[in-house]
């Protein structure tokens, strides 16, 4: 790659760097303030936090896209410490934690603390947004809210009675802004909506606001007794608050983490960002707690909100979130005077939406279809009920008592039919039901037909070498045994048995393979069958939130594979892809007949015109493949030169293939090769050679060639051994396909 290019790039990050750090800037300005304002701090705490956050973390931490600040999940947490111990004190346990997070980082504990149940998390997110949304409506109110949960809710009948009216309707103008501006319709409304939703609403609240004489933001000039203090107060306390901040900035910061990788991950058209460090992370969240507690600012933590926004914003570096620090430091020591004219009331609004979105439906949805809502519920009320650390306590007994009953309530029944034994198993079956298992198959005679249902949804290796050891044994007495699962569909494996779990091989597989009992139409249709039921069984579950994601927003690949129609070619697993990933094409030898060729060819140019000029795919790439019937067919000329089938009539697509590979023979130069190994016959060597041309058939139709020459498009050349199961890509420059291994790939250049 030229100087020249990587300096263009470069310049490209920078202005979507400066400008996505300008978009984060407006939102974080607000929510900073509102955060600080919410919890009883002072309001400069919140900036302090903001700077730091985006200097310190950003530029020490191990997600490059996450923006980090004052920690809205720490809203309740902070508002007890500053109630309970005064703000000095609670500056002292923000360093604490972020020493706390410090050590965690170095001890490399940052993947384990992802291993806490979804359910967990998330519940205790959603009941530090209940508490937040229930203390920010009593400042809408008119009133102070109280730092319980439980006392701010007994409070609210008698002031509902008595709202504070002009309060209230700047909330109302500040949600109702929120809202609808995301909503905005028309190419207006799109341009409007390049102003973050927060800002708008801030704006318009300041300016409805007046001619009232509503309490609003107080800057005071900096003043050293801001900063932290030596604690007095209990030591187990104090122990306690520490910990229970270093879980929740620690938790909030991890998750937002892996948010934004993935939603930057799914945006089309954007290079790649390494995958978040996240010990490097905790620890560069320990530093800027550290930093923004000696300075007198709050809790820092990574934020959705924030990081979100940066994404979409099209940041692309670390820079951003430094960029976006300093315009928070020139705007509160220029602009202090603007931010003093906010009015609090719109501030707790903006607050108690982010508390309201805290609790999300699609997580309720999803821990209810993993049958985890007990845990989920059990955090959220603990954490509104008790405080957050309580309720993270109970969330985790919950789910070892679930964990546990589940293992345990295993219930197997055996059920004498007219002409078969049906083994019905409720439960999941582990190693602690193998006994029950044994007693119940042992009820099953020698040579009858058997039905084993599992209705349960995991099964461990101990009790599937039980069932397997039994079925064969059953098998080989002259019995007949059919395994099914909890809709009647036929059972796999357990996850370890194969490498890749949603691929079980048809060939010689229990599994799949059909019976003259269970036959439904005709020769292949059971497996066939066998086959759905077991993708719903076991990969459906997995794939279903992604698949929901793709229907909703429509399909964005990056990528066009052209590839042959061979059953060995499984394109999804030799590319490592997933649904959404790939536009692919397949047809008998991976051929592109030339623009106007034949009308019958107009399927593959019109998916190659789909995929260049609608869905704006990056990259085109033609892979053939050993043992090509196609190949072996124009190399043995089995049809008669006048032939009219249709196999035919689409081969002949392939003679430009074959005349090159004669005048590269004939002119003893050009040779197209393997790096690594001679090629081995006539039929490698025309698959190799029948990539390259049909590359440069590629290039005759026109949307590609005007892509390419704007450079939105490129084309890749690719060979994939079957037997070797071994890809090899196209160097165009020395006309070698070079295999794909770590220590070649820089080597290559399409």
């Amino acid at each position: 790659m030229s100087q020249q290019l990587l300096n263009r790039i470069d310049r490209s990050g920078w202005r979507r760097d400066l400008s996505a750090s300008v978009v984060v800037f407006l939102i974080a300005i607000p929510l900073s303030l509102g955060v600080a304002l919410a919890t009883g701090a002072p309001p400069e705490a919140g900036l302090v936090a903001a700077a730091v956050g985006g200097l310190v973390a950003g530029l020490l931490g191990g997600a490059p896209l996450q923006v980090s600040g004052a920690a809205t999940g720490l809203v309740v947490v902070t508002t007890d410490l500053v109630q309970r111990y005064g703000w000095r004190t609670t500056c002292a346990i923000t360093v604490c934690a972020g020493l706390a997070q410090l050590a965690l980082g170095a001890l490399r504990v940052a993947r384990a603390a992802l291993a806490i149940s979804p359910a967990i998390v998330h519940g205790m997110l959603a009941g530090i947004g209940v508490v937040i949304a229930i203390g920010q409506l009593h400042v809408l109110l008119g009133e102070r809210p109280d730092a319980s949960a439980l006392r701010n809710l007994a409070a609210l009948p008698a002031e509902l009675r008595h709202p504070h009216p002009a309060a209230l309707a700047i909330g109302a103008v500040t949600v109702a802004v929120l809202v609808l501006w995301p909503r905005l319709p028309g190419s207006v409304g799109r341009a409007l909506r390049t102003v973050p939703a927060p800002l708008a609403a801030v704006v318009i609240a300041t300016t409805a606001s007046v001619s009232t004489t509503l309490p609003r933001v107080d800057l005071p000039s900096w003043r050293p007794h801001a900063l932290p203090g030596v604690p007095d107060a209990p030591a187990l306390g104090l122990i306690a608050a520490v910990l229970t901040v270093t879980l929740v900035a620690s938790m909030e910061s991890l998750l937002s983490a892996v948010a934004v990788e993935r939603l930057h991950a799914e945006r089309p058209g954007v290079g790649r960002v390494p995958a978040p460090r996240l010990n490097r992370e905790l620890a560069g969240q320990g530093a800027a707690n550290i930093v923004s507690g000696l300075l007198g600012g709050m809790a820092i933590a990574g934020g959705a909100i924030r990081g979100s926004a940066n994404v979409k914003a099209g940041a692309v570096s670390r820079r951003s979130a430094g960029l976006h620090a300093l315009w928070v430091v020139l705007c509160a020591g220029l602009l202090a005077g603007a931010l003093e004219l906010i009015p609090l009331a719109a501030l707790a609004a903006l607050v108690m939406v982010v508390g309201v979105q805290m609790v999300s439906f699609a997580h309720i949805r999803h821990v209810q279809r993993h049958r985890e809502f007990p845990v989920y519920a059990a955090t959220l009320g603990g954490v509104v009920l008790l405080g957050v650390l309580q309720g993270v306590a109970v969330g985790i007994t919950v789910a070892v008592f679930t964990s546990l009953r589940r293992l345990t309530r295993t219930r197997i029944t055996v059920i004498e039919e007219a002409d078969r034994h049906r083994v019905r198993v409720d439960g999941q079956l582990t190693f602690l039901a193998v006994p029950r298992l044994s007693r119940a198959l042992s009820q099953v005679p020698a040579k009858a037909n058997a039905v084993i249902e599992l209705g349960g949804s995991f099964m461990d290796h101990a009790a599937y070498d039980a069932l397997q050891s039994w079925s064969n044994g059953h098998r080989a007495q002259g019995g007949w045994v059919a395994l099914s699962g909890r809709h009647g569909g036929p059972i796999a494996e357990p996850a370890s048995a194969h490498i890749c779990r949603p691929w079980t091989p048809w060939r010689n597989h229990h599994c799949t393979r059909p019976t003259p009992a269970d036959r439904p139409g005709g020769p292949g249709e059971g497996q066939l069958l066998g086959g759905v039921s077991a993708f719903q069984r076991n990969t459906a579950p997995l794939v279903r939130e992604e698949l929901a994601r793709l229907a909703r927003e429509g399909q964005r690949p990056t990528q066009l594979f052209l590839t042959c129609a061979d059953s060995r070619l499984v394109t999804s697993m030799i590319t490592s892809s997933g649904p959404g990933d790939l536009f692919t094409v397949r047809n008998v030898g991976n051929l592109v007949p030339p623009p106007g060729a034949q009308v019958a060819c107009d399927s593959v140019g019109a998916a190659i015109e789909y995929a260049v000029e609608v869905l704006k795919v990056s990259s085109i790439t033609v892979c053939g493949h050993s043992g090509c019937g196609a190949m072996q067919a124009l190399l043995g000329s089995s049809q008669e030169p006048g032939a009219q089938t249709p196999l035919a009539r689409w081969l002949r697509h392939g003679r430009p293939s074959l005349a090159r590979m004669g005048r590269i023979g004939r002119l003893g130069r050009g040779e197209i090769a393997l790096a690594d190994r001679p090629v081995a016959d006539d039929v490698e060597r025309l698959a190799l050679v029948n990539v390259v041309q049909q590359l440069e058939h590629l290039m005759a139709h026109p949307c590609v060639a005007r892509s390419v020459a704007e450079g939105r498009l490129a084309l890749h050349g690719m060979y994939f051994h079957v037997a070797e199961a071994q890809a090899y890509v196209l160097d165009r420059r020395t006309a070698t396909f070079c295999a794909v291994r770590p220590e070649v790939l820089d080597a290559v250049h399409p």
